[in-house]
């Protein structure tokens, strides 16, 4: 079978310096079915330009989160040792308390809040002084600016006197069940069930 080829069909193609001919189609010199292997020159700035981008984002994205870490556990050290402090406070009257620890600095402040009417008591109880309430404010601060403050309200609180009486020996008296004592306790045996 014999191609025909007509001039209108073909093209001036310069290959390697000479010029030559080549079907209308095929712009590659002559290499018609074969693709360009490789990439441009453009095409490989343009890959590593955007590969680039996601590591400096990836990058950025891990020290930002190392430091929110950091933050967190300052923040949680400070809450530690504000509730400490809070739980150590034992006040009877208003004042003001700073220290440090580490590389935290705290405040104490302890000040006597009214007590609403409907709080107050009926009746007055000899030798022994009216409730108190008071607001015991922690503040803690560490590094550039950071702070936590942590509030709270406390009542003293006294254990009640109990009359002492005098036994006939002149001690006083023992509690049953208390250590020292012997006094028998009666042990009932159980009822079986009752059945109708």
């Amino acid at each position: 079978m014999i191609h025909r080829l007509i001039l209108s069909d073909l093209t001036p193609v310069r290959q390697r310096g000479r010029l030559g001919i080549a079907p209308v189609g095929c712009l590659d010199g002559g290499r018609a079915g074969r693709p360009a292997a490789g990439f441009t020159l453009l095409e490989v700035l343009v890959a590593l330009t955007i590969l680039a981008l996601a590591v400096v984002a990836l990058i950025q994205l891990s020290s930002q989160s190392l430091r929110l870490v950091k933050t967190s556990g300052d923040y949680q050290q400070a809450a530690q040792l504000a509730n400490r402090i809070a739980k150590e406070a034992q006040p009877t009257e208003e004042g003001v308390e700073t220290g440090a620890e580490g590389r935290f600095q705290w405040e104490r402040r302890v000040s006597l809040v009214p007590l609403p009417d409907e709080f107050q008591p009926t009746q007055s109880v000899p030798d022994q002084e009216p409730a108190k309430l008071f607001a015991v404010t922690i503040a803690v601060r560490w590094g550039q600016n950071q702070a936590l403050e942590l509030a709270t309200m406390y009542t003293p609180t006294t254990s009640p006197s109990l009359p002492q009486a005098q036994s006939s020996s002149g001690q006083p008296p023992t509690a049953v069940g208390s250590p020292g004592t012997a006094t028998p306790i009666p042990i009932t045996p159980a009822q079986p069930p009752r059945t109708p």
